[in-house]
């Protein structure tokens, strides 16, 4: 009996600490007061800090003369409009406590009052109505001291009405509520740190809106097991893991704890995805629904913070140092770094040891290897499993990306804009077999550095893991297993992808086919120009520098290009790229080797002989 009165005990503690908030003054959301003192101390010590809090009033001062802001949908989305919002929010909020100059405390104020005049913040598309809600709890929280009480009422009852109510309509909380993806992250935060900005209006709804919160956000949070990858990639990332750690800081600062949530499986190693994701070009891994461009990105620094890991910026002060002042303008999550940065000594960080980094068995597994953390310096590699199953993913299991120095000769055309397609009415966001989605010509296997055979998708529902990988210094490299999405296709096919002696790239294709002829299309994305020199050999070249694709094949192949621009009207232009490779012809039921070198110029000791897969491990 008294182990379940200690059960329901302690069931009602946390009951409690979910239930009440602790009284708080404003400002008390992200950027609180003690936050807004090492910003000071920061600025007033280190000279990148002292830059960065000069761009951001000069943010602030732009808005000053632009025009308010209108409710226009963009197709189904506001979100333009709500980004905008959340930008200005940041900047001026930041600008008035600063500095106490009131010009900026005025703009907000019209801000938020001009949008809580919107007749709604479109919660159809509920992204928008997220974004919109954190813009407001924030400007409502840090310019509570300075705006009317007048406008305070009429920024609590738009939070309320038009922000965290219609968040309980399944109509509109359909796409989130229980989802795996950034969507859960976004719109679960952004209405909990709407309800804490104004909970003493509405302590009930706010304690359901947080509990709700807590429990629904483990669903995403759960993808970074077990090493941090992020399934859904680089730039979103960006956002599902910014929202996830303005959570966290919120729930610390208010309610005193952060429920666990900062301690799940693979969250706070998720640093280390990111810092590998940029490669040494200095552009992004940027497979499924990501742009290559890398850029800095403020929760990192948090990371950083907290495991204590100054190495974990080495690629956020590049990316800071190389971004113009327009783009640190623009981010709207841009003024994030100076609160989440300014308590990590800048001076100190240094490179990375490790050159290779492996998430073997996650959602979407990837590998990534480099001779050097020096961007714009060396070699570097990437390829990636997983599964289409996952958020913004194409079918691209096998692709890899190549990069010599400043040269990426393997590439990927990552994703073509929404509202294009959507416009047209393509169904851009169903991932049976059979949906539309795998029609749009940047989004299936043929136009990825992978593997097509008999001119098939790959198959959706397949889930393909890293099984190996080593890091050896003159042998660094990943196989993965690719037979779950070849179902049907082939009986089993492996690709390894090797970094050898940091000289050369080989990717290596160990393929059996079913008792039935098949034709396989070898395929590489590239900005090069290519030139076909004899039947085993492509010559690339670009930026005055060359690369050779030397083939080796224990089946019958056909040196190809093929265009990239395709037959359907709703696709992209994809100017200055090309396709090249090769198809070969499977024998029935025989084990075939598609093997190809891609050595930059200059490269030694070229001629070696690479093993089968299955011995890669013991070189």
């Amino acid at each position: 009996m008294r182990k379940y009165v200690t059960i329901f005990l302690t069931t009602m503690c946390i009951s409690c600490i979910y239930a009440k908030a602790q009284p708080l003054a404003h400002p008390y959301l992200i950027m609180n007061m003690e936050a807004e003192q090492n910003i000071r101390k920061a600025i007033a010590s280190e000279q990148l800090w002292q830059d960065y809090h000069k761009l951001m009033l000069e943010g602030a001062d732009s808005i000053l003369s632009a025009p308010l802001l209108e409710r226009i949908v963009e197709g189904r989305r506001l979100l333009n409009i709500s980004r905008e919002c959340l930008r200005r929010m940041l900047l001026l909020g930041y600008a008035y406590r600063m500095t106490e100059k009131k010009e900026y405390a005025r703009r907000a104020e019209l801000e938020m009052n001009n949008i809580s005049l919107f007749v709604d913040w479109n919660p159809s598309h509920f992204l928008d109505v997220a974004e919109m809600t954190t813009a407001m709890a924030i400007g409502y929280d840090w310019l509570f001291n300075y705006i009317s009480t007048e406008t305070k009422q009429r920024v609590e009852k738009a939070i309320e009405m038009k922000g965290l109510r219609p968040s309980f309509k399944e109509v509109y909380n359909n796409h989130w509520l229980d989802n795996h993806n950034n969507w859960n992250q976004v719109c679960h935060t952004s209405m909990s740190l709407g309800a804490l900005a104004i909970y003493e209006h509405i302590p009930e709804l706010a304690d359901t809106i947080v509990n709700r919160t807590v429990e629904k956000i483990r669903l995403p949070m759960a993808v970074y097991a077990p090493d941090g990858a992020y399934s859904e990639g680089y730039s979103y990332w960006a956002y599902g893991t910014t929202y996830n750690v303005l959570l966290i800081e919120a729930l610390k600062t208010v309610k005193g704890t952060d429920f666990g949530l900062s301690q799940m499986p693979g969250f706070l190693k998720t640093g280390k995805f990111i810092q590998n994701m940029i490669l040494g070009d200095g552009k992004s891994f940027n497979y499924g629904d990501c742009n290559h461009s890398g850029r800095m990105f403020p929760p990192m620094f948090w990371f950083a913070q907290q495991n204590n890991d100054a190495s974990l910026l080495w690629t956020e002060k590049y990316l800071l140092d190389k971004a113009s002042k327009k783009q640190l303008i623009d981010y709207r999550y841009g003024l994030y770094a100076i609160v989440w940065g300014t308590q990590m000594k800048l001076e100190s960080i240094v490179a990375p040891v490790n050159k290779m980094w492996v998430s073997a068995q996650s959602l979407q597994p990837v590998a990534v290897m480099r001779t050097d953390w020096k961007f714009k310096k060396g070699l570097s590699a990437a390829i990636k499993g997983g599964t289409a199953q996952a958020g913004h993913t194409h079918l691209d299991v096998g692709s890899f990306i190549i990069t010599d120095h400043d040269i990426r000769w393997a590439m990927d055309f990552g994703p073509q804009e929404y509202n294009m397609l959507e416009k047209l009415g393509i169904d851009l966001w169903g991932r049976n077999q059979e949906s539309q989605r795998w029609d749009v010509f940047r989004y299936n296997n043929q136009a990825h550095n992978t593997l097509t055979f008999n001119d098939q998708h790959q198959n959706v529902e397949g889930h393909a893991l890293i099984t190996e990988y080593g890091n050896n210094a003159d042998f660094m490299y990943a196989v993965v297993d690719m037979t779950p999405v070849y179902l049907n296709q082939v009986a089993e096919t492996k690709r390894g992808i090797a970094l050898v002696d940091e000289q050369y790239f080989v990717v290596r294709d160990e393929i059996k086919a079913l008792n039935k002829p098949t034709t396989v299309r070898w395929n590489m994305l590239t900005g090069a120009i290519p030139k076909i020199l004899d039947d085993h050999t492509i010559q690339l070249s670009m930026q005055g520098k060359k690369l050779l694709l030397q083939i080796e094949s224990s089946a019958q192949i056909s040196i190809k290009t093929w265009s990239t621009t395709s037959p359907n009207n709703y696709d992209a232009a994809n100017p200055n790229t090309v396709f090249v490779g090769f198809e070969a012809e499977l024998r029935s039921g025989m084990k075939e080797t598609l093997q190809v070198k891609l050595i930059p110029e200059g490269s030694k000791n070229t001629h070696k002989k690479i093993q089968p897969l299955k011995l890669w491990k013991n070189i």
